[in-house]
């Protein structure tokens, strides 16, 4: 059994936990995780970081030039000297707190920094006077309530404090009174994929007629579901990641960015800054590129963009920031490539209220829709490992390994197919997979703090076919590629945003689904794409599918486009019939068309009741020499128009057709509506030489 797993159960506080163990064990998501000091290092927050540098400067250590979290820098020092130097620079006036640098036993690529907050959760019974004479008794000070879980506060630490955030969350946890305490630790950001090299045609995800490395129907069926609809500005698919070059043509477009932060820089612009932010560039590209003529297009271009820039770190002030903003500015899909920088990580109490807030509040109370990619190390979600191989040795042995943010139960988990329709070599598996997208083949990788990118053992040696992902770069040399497209783009960093776009046009065709729903038809929905090969680094097989439906390679399957999007307008139009009392008019009226004339004829139908649409259809009937040159439009009483036949029937002469929501989507602009008023069918013969009349047509209001 690996270290990290649980040393004391959850629900055991009351047996008291060793003394020694109050500095080495870290609380989180109901688990006791076991910690190790980093012997080179400590981290300072200071009234005035310029400050530090003088202060450090007469002093065996320096300040180390990696990117530190907010508000603290990063102090290197000879192991020897850590404590006595940490002790010096603690007694100093500028200085707030000095802490130790932690990682996870047995996982030395992590790196943990404790900052000044706790979260508690207080048994019900416990009252808020109780609490303040616990919290006050221990140098606590109440910053506020944690929203959706009783009883639970964030703290501060204050002057008075004896000890860490850590070991008073220990303490904390042998009380009756306390149910979770947890310090706020902050973990680096892992972004999920790096592409090996430096449009729509090339664009194979979306839709393709087969070729070389191309399997029959590995790609998501975009242009059938286009035919419904190519995604509504109302509809926001939130982008968080290294930051967005909003600048790009692809993302230019009336309404096309919604409320742009950056928490980075704590600004409202989410350039990216660095030489390697190009990540959500290319993500946000594959969800919603704009169908332009130029560059390539996402599979939700009509949807609007929120790009929020993280800060590189995910602590749980920073989680609840950026789902708190994107819930607040009307996010409906939340798309996020990446994980934290370590092996085994349990969501905090605060990070999985967080999130459960967003699931569930947002979207006017029926919940955004999150989507995170599995991973791409070719290990399971939550499971263990039998580890070697490692360089340097990094993990060996039974390893326990935890994507927290994976294994959420509000969460859509995205693993990744080839365009083979095999499994991607890289792509995470597990129970908690949802779906799967089409992206790239390459060997299995992770990105841990102090070893950096490296791919995971055993070595696969043989070719891994499959095409790469062609989406949106940085502008200028400084992206993934010298121009403006990314042409090998991968990963489960880009099948996670391909569902986000798809879940983004399913709420397009129906808004009235629930995050849960819009989950749930992707799920059903989804292709029973198999894979009878062995994986290439372990030999096993979960690539087939259990009595319920799903495996641990593709969840329950590939998604598909078309398929949820007729599924999503199919569950509108007969919730609208169920719970809806039908008005229905017609009129008989046969009315000659006028020949090559603009402005038509109109045809009226007076709705007396009163009530708010929630389903339409309408029936026509004509006889034309020539229907070809017919243009029909219906005008609701807010004077809206809708068309509902264009110029392509052909050389028929006889029309009787019936126009509802499935065939017409652009008839959802109607729906919640007054109905009461005057219904206007107008139709246009718009060239000379052929004649017709319109014999009636019905209006069917569902109320």
């Amino acid at each position: 059994m690996s270290d990290q797993t649980p040393v004391n159960s959850p629900g055991n506080q009351g047996g008291g936990m060793p003394e020694s163990s109050f500095s080495q064990v870290l609380q989180r998501g109901g688990e006791e995780l076991l910690l190790e000091k980093v012997n080179d290092r400590f981290t300072v927050n200071a009234v005035d970081k310029a400050a530090i540098a003088g202060l450090i400067q007469p002093l065996p250590a320096d300040v180390s030039p990696e990117r530190a979290p907010v508000k603290l820098t990063e102090i290197r020092v000879d192991p020897a000297q850590r404590d006595a130097v940490m002790q010096q620079v603690r007694d100093a006036d500028v200085v707030n707190y000095a802490s130790h640098v932690y990682q996870l036993k047995d996982d030395p690529g992590s790196r943990l920094y404790l900052t000044d907050q706790i979260t508690i959760q207080f048994a019900a019974s416990v009252t808020a006077e109780a609490i303040a004479q616990i919290t006050t008794a221990i140098g606590l000070q109440q910053v506020k309530p944690i929203a959706g879980v009783p009883n639970t506060f964030l703290f501060e630490t204050t002057a008075s404090a004896q000890e860490n955030p850590l070991k008073i969350a220990n303490r904390l946890m042998q009380r009756s009174e306390v149910l979770t305490a947890e310090p706020n630790i902050v973990v680096r950001t892992q972004a999920l994929y790096r592409p090996r090299d430096p449009i729509y045609a090339k664009q194979w995800h979306l839709n393709h007629n087969g070729g070389a490395d191309l399997a029959p129907n590995s790609h998501v069926s975009a242009e059938q579901a286009w035919d419904l609809t190519r995604g509504i500005r109302s509809v926001t698919i939130a982008i968080m990641d290294d930051a967005v070059d909003v600048s790009h043509p692809d993302f230019q477009g009336i309404g096309k960015i919604v409320a742009p932060r950056d928490f980075k820089e704590n600004d409202f612009l989410p350039l990216p800054g660095d030489p390697d932010d190009n990540h959500g560039t290319a993500c946000a590209g594959v969800a919603t590129a704009e169908e332009n003529g130029v560059g390539s297009v996402g599979v939700a271009p009509g949807c609007a963009l929120m790009p929020i820039r993280t800060t590189g770190f995910l602590d749980d002030q920073t989680i609840e920031e950026m789902f708190g903003w994107a819930v607040t500015k009307g996010a409906s899909v939340i798309s996020c490539s990446w994980g934290p920088a370590s092996v085994y990580f349990p969501l905090s109490l605060r990070q999985r209220a967080a999130l459960t807030q967003a699931a569930t509040t947002g979207r006017n109370g029926k919940g955004c829709v999150i989507v995170f990619a599995a991973g791409n190390a070719n290990r399971p979600t939550n499971g263990s490992v039998d580890e070697s191989g490692w360089p340097n040795n990094a993990l060996s042995g039974p390893t326990s390994w935890l994507g927290g943010f994976t294994v959420h139960p509000d969460v859509i988990t995205v693993a990744a197919s080839t365009s083979l329709n095999r499994k991607a070599a890289y792509s995470n598996w597990g129970a908690e997979v949802s779906v799967c997208a089409p992206s790239n083949n390459a060997p299995p990788g992770v990105g841990l703090q102090e070893t950096g990118y490296v791919f995971t053992p055993p070595q696969i040696r043989g070719a891994l076919p499959g095409l790469g992902i062609v989406t949106t770069d940085r502008v200028g040399a400084t992206g993934y590629s010298a121009n403006e497209n990314a042409i090998d783009f991968g990963g489960t960093s880009s099948a996670c945003p391909l569902v986000a776009g798809v879940a983004a046009l399913v709420l397009s065709a129906n808004p009235d689904l629930t995050a849960a729903e819009v989950r749930q038809l992707l799920q059903q929905t989804a292709d029973k794409i198999v894979d009878p090969n062995p994986d290439p680094q372990f030999g096993f097989r979960k690539g087939t599918y259990e009595a319920s439906g799903r495996c641990d390679w593709f969840g329950y399957g590939k998604v598909n486009a078309a398929k949820a999007v007729q599924a999503a307008v199919q569950r509108q139009a007969a919730a609208a019939i169920a719970s809806s009392r039908q008005i229905q008019q017609q009129n008989t009226t046969s009315v000659a068309i006028p020949d090559n004339n603009p402005q038509g004829l109109t045809s009226t139908i007076q709705i007396a009741e009163t009530g708010t649409v929630r389903s339409i259809q309408i029936s026509v009937a004509i006889d034309h020499t020539f229907l070809g040159d017919l243009q029909i439009s219906l005008i609701s009483p807010a004077n809206q128009t809708v068309l509902l036949q264009s110029r392509s029937l052909g050389r028929s002469t006889r029309l009787q057709s019936t126009y509802t929501l499935q065939t017409t989507p652009l008839l959802r602009r109607f729906l919640n509506q007054p109905a009461q008023g005057r219904w206007q069918l107008r139709v246009v013969d718009a060239a000379e030489g052929d004649t017709g009349t319109l014999n009636n047509w019905t209006l069917t209001l569902g109320v």
